[in-house]
């Protein structure tokens, strides 16, 4: 089995951005350190079915308490 060199290229300028964001704007939310669960979505974006198996468990994660102000 070969792998397309455009189909490899196209996972990694397309995919994993998007998953890094996506990870960054819920873990916004959910944790307390965004910045590390968006890189490890971001790498988790190389292999796709590994990455919506974390937005999805990211996604079903508690929200944070907010704070009183």
């Amino acid at each position: 089995m070969s792998i397309n060199a455009t189909l490899l290229g196209t996972i990694v300028l397309v995919l994993v951005p998007v998953f890094a964001l996506v990870s960054y704007f819920l873990s916004k939310r959910k944790t307390t350190t965004p910045v590390i669960v968006a890189v490890i979505g971001g790498f988790l974006g190389l292999v796709p079915v590994l990455g919506l198996i974390f937005i999805a468990v990211l996604a079903l994660k508690s929200d944070l308490a907010k704070e009183a102000v």
